[in-house]
């Protein structure tokens, strides 16, 4: 079932170039290093998602009911739905999770469709026997292809596997839904663990109901790593967004590297805070600047 979801962001996969950055790379050796976490969206992927405004909110709105229909749903009710109730449906389970103490929770993208559907089946918008018949997590990829273009960051799939090469541990933390695994292997060719990412230090927000900038996902990925015998300070992290990737992996004890590539992606969030006094040890202006500040480690040693 990946591969055809996979096969449906192919179908919507065209050409996007990084837009340009200020920043200044920020290159040295780290000798220690033994693993390399990487976030995906923004870093790995480029991702031409941004805030919803007016003008986007109508093409969502388009993209849905195209979506809709995709799935053979009639037209005249598919252009009625509105990409709205999603995201007032997103909004009520993170006031909800949040009431179980969770400062940053990250929702079942499938869970909040079956909510939708099942809302306009409650108001008449689409009949019974049509949301019975609407595969969720079809509809979940389907809309997500036509509003999140997205494309492979320039030497994304080179750099990995010149880590990988150097004997390093792989892995990923990321904001993401069960589509994100699909769609990787849509833009890089491979499934994760195809492209070297180690199948056990592979942390995906919505799998846990916590996302980033929260800290949770990095101390699972630590405690994992510290079982493979690989300690916080000999991982590196890297990612575009000081607040949601330099921030949390600094305050586990991760070396950090802002990927600072492509301008629709880069958030340095100078005026947080939260993020005073927090430096990244590399500043990477192109993913193939990486490799060569690693170490070569036997392939035995992790």
């Amino acid at each position: 079932m990946t591969s055809h979801y996979a096969d449906i962001f192919r179908h919507h996969l065209r050409p996007l170039e990084p837009t340009p950055t200020e920043a200044t790379p920020v290159l040295r050796q780290l000798d220690d290093i033994r693993a390399v976490l990487f976030d995906i969206y923004g870093t790995l992927v480029i991702s031409a998602s941004g805030d919803v405004g007016t003008a986007q909110k109508m093409s969502y709105d388009a993209a849905l009911a195209e979506a809709l229909a995709s799935l053979g749903v009639e037209p005249a009710a598919a252009e009625r739905a509105a990409v709205a109730d999603l995201y007032a449906a997103i909004e009520a389970d993170h006031r909800r999770t949040r009431q179980s103490a969770v400062d940053y929770p990250e929702v079942d993208i499938v869970e909040i469709w079956d909510a939708v559907l099942r809302q306009w089946a409650d108001t008449g918008l689409l009949s019974a026997d049509v949301v019975a018949s609407i595969d969720r997590r079809r509809l979940a990829v389907e809309y997500e292809a036509r509003t999140n273009p997205c494309w492979p960051m320039p030497h994304a799939r080179p750099c990995l596997e010149d880590v990988r090469q150097r004997g390093l541990l792989l892995g990923i933390i990321s904001n993401a839904q069960f589509y994100t695994l699909p769609l990787l292997e849509a833009i890089l060719e491979r499934p994760p663990e195809g492209l070297g990412f180690d199948p056990d230090v592979q942390f995906y927000s919505y799998r846990y109901g916590r996302g980033k900038p929260g800290t949770w996902l990095y101390e699972q990925a630590a405690e994992r790593l510290r079982q493979r015998g690989i300690a916080a300070w000999q991982t590196l992290y890297v990612g575009n967004d000081m607040l949601n990737d330099i921030w949390p992996a600094a305050r586990v004890g991760f070396r950090t590297a802002l990927f600072a590539g492509d301008g629709r992606s880069l958030r340095c969030r100078e005026n947080d805070p939260r993020i005073e006094g927090i430096r990244p040890d590399l500043v990477l202006t192109s993913l193939a600047e990486l490799p060569d500040c690693l170490p070569h480690t036997p392939m035995g040693a992790i």
